[in-house]
């Protein structure tokens, strides 16, 4: 790293520190050429993937339009804001941790979908029925089947 003093290219870590609750690295280091001490702060970039929309077009990750989708299929229902936010940041979690530049809409959808399962069945069934677009009455239903069918599968395990 360069000195921000001399910009020599040399210098050296003489103490490091977890800060932030272990979020950051905190390194104190000296220049091998004039000997000054600066402070450098380390952590890690985990950028969020471009989405690419149904249409093929790619847009940015857009934070404020998740916490919007997740606050509309969770209006009225029992479920804080903290929990809002878990399910939030797991899902942004999740597509950090794809290791992708770019992830699909629907990757985005189904963990939304996941993430809302588990939160609120009613909320759930929202979500899904503008995500998948149910067109009649019987779509609506088989979706209710498969959420009872995946609610009763692990009960009958044990």
């Amino acid at each position: 790293m360069y000195c921000p003093f001399c910009n020599a290219l040399d210098t050296k870590v003489i103490d490091s520190r977890l800060v932030a609750d272990g979020g950051q690295v905190r390194r104190r280091r000296e220049c091998v050429e004039c000997s000054e001490r600066f402070t450098t702060y380390e952590l890690a970039e985990l950028v969020m993937p471009r989405v690419i929309k149904t249409d093929g077009s790619r847009e940015p990750f857009d934070e404020n339009k998740l916490r919007a989708g997740l606050q509309r299929a969770l209006e009225k229902r029992p479920v804080s804001i903290e929990n809002i936010e878990v399910a939030l940041s797991q899902i942004k979690h999740f597509l950090q941790v794809t290791g992708e530049r770019e992830v699909s809409s629907r990757i985005v959808g189904e963990e939304v979908m996941r993430q809302l399962r588990e939160l609120d069945e009613v909320a759930y069934v929202r979500f899904a029925s503008v995500y998948r677009s149910f067109q009649d009455l019987s779509e609506f239903q088989d979706e209710l089947n498969r959420l009872t069918e995946l609610k009763s599968t692990p009960a009958d395990d044990g």
